[in-house]
This record gives C-alpha cells, structure tokens and sequence, in this order.
C-alpha cells in the first residue's frame, strides 16, 4: 500500500507539470522529483550506435532498427513501473489502434526502458501484453521494446532531454508522461505529452515527421492545413494554408466551368455551320 501511495503521488506530481516547457519543479516538493521534466531538444539527432537487447536477445543498434521513409514514435519508459508507464504504454497502444497507417509498414515504435536492471526476457513478456491487445497484427519491425546498459539507454534519454530520477529505495523513477516523434534519420521532430494521445494529433506529427511523405493525397491535403501550436500541445488550423487550398480549388473549379463554357460554345458554333452548308 505504501508504494502504491507513493507511486500514486509521482503519477499527479508530474502530470501537473508544465509539459510544453523545461517541467522544473519547486524547491518545495521531493528530492526525488527535482529535475524530473523534459527538455525539448527539436532538430537535433538521436545517436545511431546507442546499443539495446531487442525483446528476442539480440544485441542492435538503433540506427539498424530505422526503416527508410518511416518515421518512429519513441516510447522512453522502464517495463516494470507500478503506473504511469502503464497508462503512457496504453496510450501509445489506443492511438496505434486507431491510425489508419500500419506499424512496421507505415511507422515505427520503439519503447526504450530507462531501468537497467530490466532484460530482454520481461522486455519479450512485455512486447507480447501489448501486440496481442492490438486489433490489428503488426509485424516484428512494427513494435521493438529494448532494454539496456545505462550508459546506453542515457545516450538516448539525454539525447531527446527526457529528464529522470532513480527513487532512493524503491527501485523506482521518478519521470514524466511523453512520447517523441523522430523522422526515419532519427531526428527529433515533435513531443507529445500526456498519458492519452490525440489520433489527429500523432497522425500529423508522424506526417511532419516523415516529411509528408506518407499518407494518402487527402491526408496530405488535410494535413498541409494544420500546424502545430505549443501553447496548446496540438495541431490548429493554419489560416494561410487553408486560403491558399481555397484558392487553388477556386481557380479549378472556375478553370473547368469555363472550359466548359468554351466547349459549349465552340459545339453550338460547329453545329450552326454544318446546318448552314
């Protein structure tokens, strides 16, 4: 009872943090949570020869996971955490539900544990919980859960500036709610915050971040409208972009009426003259 208390504690404390800037706390609260947040390093490259057990024991590289053309959702989490990784996982796993795009075809995720006590069998306990809840089969480059040496798994975490603590006696950590979008060359291109991930929100971020090029025409049309906002942590609509797609449907439309005006026109005309000869 007293560690869900305290884990209970953790899971309000971050969650009331400021996630769209650098999630400082107080001097006034725990030890445990000074630091804890997130810094925001948009643009800059997470490292390639950072080295993990996949969740079937072999050892890669992250650069060997990433895929030409797909852009990854990032998932820094540890595997046995009481419930905020938990209900992050899960968000992870309602939003990969309801996108359209496939992972492993489409799109990565990759869920990086920041315990390196954790190994690649839980790793593979884990993988297989979340796979199977989902209502649509993935294959094995769809969903990588990776487990590894600290200096390794810090190479990553202070990449994306995914600030943590280790909870003196518990074997716990102290850390925040987010997901990082990265391109297929492991830049960093958007954070997402919370435990519950907008559909909308994570479809223009993984399309933002594959450089538009996945997703249907449509999609890209939609999607060229939108920009995203940090002050509210989603995608609004870009007023410009949306006067520029009425401006080209304007001029289509008017360009088919009046060429159908002329091709009317013209028919009358050649109608007249063969009545005439």
């Amino acid at each position: 009872m007293k560690r869900i208390a305290l884990c209970t504690f953790y899971l309000f404390a971050v969650l009331s943090l400021p996630f769209n800037a650098v999630a400082q706390l107080n001097q006034g609260q725990p030890e445990a949570l000074q630091g804890v947040g997130i810094d925001e390093h948009l643009g800059d490259y997470i490292p390639l020869d950072a080295k993990f057990a996949s969740s079937n024991g072999d050892s890669v590289t992250i650069g060997s996971l990433l895929e030409e053309g797909k852009p990854v959702i990032l998932n820094p989490m540890y595997l046995e955490c009481p419930m905020l990784c938990g209900l992050v996982l899960d968000g992870v796993l309602n939003v990969a539900d309801e996108l359209a795009w496939q992972p492993g075809k489409d799109y990565q995720i990759i869920s990086i544990s920041i315990d390196p006590e954790e190994n690649h069998t839980l790793a593979e306990e884990y993988r297989t919980k979340y796979v199977s809840k989902l209502d649509k089969k993935i294959p094995d480059n769809g969903w990588y859960f990776l487990t590894g040496e600290k200096k390794e798994i810090d190479k990553v975490i202070d990449a994306v500036g995914f600030k943590y603590n280790e909870v003196a006696g518990t074997g716990e950590f102290a850390h925040s709610a987010a997901i990082i979008m990265l391109s297929p060359e492991a830049k960093i291109t958007r954070y997402l915050y919370g435990i519950q991930y907008n559909e909308f929100d994570a479809r223009n971020a993984l399309y933002e971040s594959a450089d538009g090029q996945i997703g249907s025409t449509l999609e890209k049309v939609l999607m060229y409208c939108y920009q995203y906002d940090p002050d509210s942590n989603s995608y609004v609509p870009l007023a410009i972009n949306i006067m520029k797609i009425g401006g080209l449907a304007t001029l289509i439309i008017l360009g088919i009426f009046l060429s159908l005006f002329w091709l009317r026109k013209k028919g009358k005309k050649l109608t007249s003259n063969i009545d005439f000869q």
